[in-house]
């Protein structure tokens, strides 16, 4: 995980100040068009400002892919919209190179870029494309470059990408790759609206006029905020309660319990643990804190694991609770350096 340009020593106080409102800004704006889904709109935005990708799952029609367009318009980044197909290419997302006529009538090779050249890629209904297809996103989701006819280009800054899945139960799906789904820093779940949130969806969608975001964000906010977010501090026993916690998801660790050698299949990688450490941080700057607390990381330890930490086919035979397990394992990681 690339660390931003700005140096976050150089944001003054005022600035600071103004990222801070015109973050709790935008989040309103966001809530006036997705209705009934404060939670995960509060964690993409921490996503987004720890500088990260977001995989976002749920059934058709519960609103993710407008969620992701309001993101967008929110903080005024450049948008792309990729419809994942089982006959999608790599080259459909990347570029390729085609024949161009010059000034002389002669046609040359010139590589034209793909949707991904954008600084917000929407990657819809990602497990429907085969794998393939699916690996076209590692090097622009790690390193923020695509190689192609034998160069290197730069992505925009910054440079995200949100995708959505549907449950994999649901036909015609693939599953993700684990370097391909351990690249996205945070997994959530959209849930359905309650019966009293769908009535007032129905109300505001079904009319004449549509709710539409303002913009209260720039490009140039959101990579200050992603210098701000790291600059956040972290208590060394706080960073070592993750850290042992990383380590306690681990089936092949020598004092890992009973209950994870039977029933993990493998456990949080260092890029899990990072992932943990920057939600946590960009938890406690948007809810006004620059300070991490334990209640920062409890509050980011499902969206950052649900995606990285798999029970084994004994574990789901038993129906053990993994959010359960998950949860247990890192208080005992707090209790053990307090």
């Amino acid at each position: 995980m690339s660390s931003p340009a700005i140096a976050a020593d150089k944001i003054a106080d005022a600035e600071m100040t103004r990222l801070l409102t015109i973050l709790a800004a935008a989040k309103g704006e966001i809530s006036k068009v997705v209705l009934g889904q404060d939670r995960v709109i509060e964690d993409l935005l921490i996503g987004l400002i720890a500088g990260g990708h977001v995989l976002l799952e749920g059934p058709p029609g519960v609103g993710k892919t407008l969620l992701v367009r309001t993101i967008a318009t929110a903080a005024g980044l450049s948008f792309a919209r990729v419809q994942f197909t089982p006959d999608l290419m790599p080259a459909d997302i990347t570029g390729s190179m085609v024949l161009v006529p010059d000034t002389n009538g002669r046609n040359t090779l010139e590589f034209q870029r793909g949707a991904i050249f954008t600084q917000l890629l929407l990657a819809d209904e990602i497990n429907r494309a085969t794998p393939r297809t699916q690996s076209a996103l590692l090097e622009a989701m790690q390193e923020r470059t695509v190689s192609a006819a034998g160069t290197t280009m730069q992505l925009p800054s910054p440079f995200f990408v949100l995708a959505t899945q549907n449950p994999l139960e649901m036909d015609g799906t693939y599953i993700l790759p684990e370097a391909q789904i351990d690249r996205f820093l945070l997994q959530l779940d959209v849930p359905l609206p309650t019966a009293e949130t769908l009535a007032a969806i129905l109300d505001s969608t079904t009319g004449n006029t549509d709710a539409v975001a303002q913009q209260l964000l720039t490009p140039e906010d959101i990579i200050a905020l992603q210098a701000l977010v790291r600059s956040v501090p972290m208590a060394n026993h706080v960073r070592q309660a993750i850290a042992n916690f990383a380590i306690s998801t681990q089936p092949g660790a020598a004092d890992a319990t009973e209950e994870v050698r039977r029933y993990l299949r493998f456990g949080l990688s260092p890029r899990g643990a990072q992932a943990l450490v920057l939600a946590a941080k960009g938890h406690a700057l948007l809810n006004g804190r620059f300070n991490v607390s334990f209640d920062d990381v409890k509050a980011m330890l499902q969206p950052t694991t649900r995606h990285r930490v798999h029970l084994n086919f004994e574990g789901k035979a038993d129906g053990v609770s993994l959010e359960a397990l998950l949860g247990k394992l890192l208080d005992a990681s707090i209790k053990g350096v307090l």
